[in-house]
């Protein structure tokens, strides 16, 4: 596994989080238990992720519930026009990753998390959410961080 499927498989569990009424550990622990049963089904558990990926994907995870209230407060900010309820909740969890990213893990380069936020989206949803999420990750990166 690489940084690009760690990302995307730290986009799953907190998607995951919106479902559930486990904590980001419960969800970790679980995910990781199950990761080879669920090679069959999905081509991103086909590599377990190593000692530094599972690390990125743990901090990522706790860190995007820890700052939940705060990353939704961007994305129903820049989500002109849009209410928050009515966003797709696959965008939610790529935008939660991304802004968090580059609020909060500054060894990696936000424009790498917006390119990387984009490709996940791509995989996903349909070509205008993905149009969405990279204006949202944008305009928020352009207001409150490259000001």
């Amino acid at each position: 596994m690489k940084r690009k499927q760690a990302r995307e498989f730290a986009v799953q569990l907190i998607y995951a989080l919106d479902f559930g009424t486990s904590g980001p550990d419960d969800i970790l622990e679980s995910r990781f238990k199950y990761f080879e049963s669920l090679s069959q089904e999905d081509e991103l558990y086909a590599y377990p992720p190593n000692e530094v990926e599972t690390a990125y994907i743990g901090r990522v995870v706790r860190g995007v519930s820890e700052h939940l209230p705060e990353l939704d407060a961007y994305i129903d900010k820049y989500a002109v026009g849009w209410r928050f309820g009515r966003i797709p909740r696959v965008a939610v969890s790529v935008m939660r990753v991304c802004m968090y990213e580059i609020l909060y893990m500054h060894d990696i380069p936000p424009k790498a998390a917006m390119n990387e936020a984009v490709e996940i989206a791509k995989k996903y949803e349909p070509r205008e959410v993905v149009a969405f999420i990279n204006g949202i990750i944008g305009t928020f990166y352009r207001g409150e961080i490259h000001r």
